[in-house]
């Protein structure tokens, strides 16, 4: 996919499932996410598994994908870092940097503009390192 591509889609897609390493090897969830400013952001439960591996290795893989049929599949894998961004839990304390990604999380799936806060969560921000992409659909374009 084109970068222009990749951001529509990822823009789109509701699911990832995202990757962590721990001591007993690799630990993978499901997960709502948005994409912001070129980066994946997850409201994540702090009492987690994923947010214990994250805390001892910030390295993380995710992947989007979607489509039934063959010619309909299509995703994107990013490898990079997770960090976490603002007050943990979250309690809704001023921070810049989290407006847009909560604007964005609260309307794509609670249909409202205000963030709930439950003091369980706090945000993860995971910066690609790579990204990778595929659209099968483009193998029926091109005949």
């Amino acid at each position: 996919m084109t970068p222009d591509e990749i951001d529509a889609y990822l823009t789109e897609e509701r699911m990832c499932r995202v990757a962590t390493i721990n001591e007993h090897g690799p630990h993978l969830t499901a997960l709502w996410f948005v994409w912001h400013d070129q980066a994946v952001w997850i409201y994540s439960i702090t009492g987690s598994q994923r947010w214990v591996d994250i805390s001892r290795d910030p390295r993380v893989a995710v992947l989007m994908d979607s489509g039934h049929d063959y010619f309909e599949l299509r995703g994107v894998e990013i490898t990079g870092t997770a960090e976490v961004v603002g007050e943990v839990p979250r309690v809704g304390e001023s921070c810049p940097e989290l407006h847009e990604p909560e604007r964005l999380i609260a309307r794509k799936y609670f249909d409202t503009d205000q963030m709930p806060y439950d003091e369980r969560h706090a945000w993860l921000r995971i910066t690609p390192g790579k990204i990778a992409s595929w659209s099968f659909r483009k193998m029926v374009d091109q005949g």
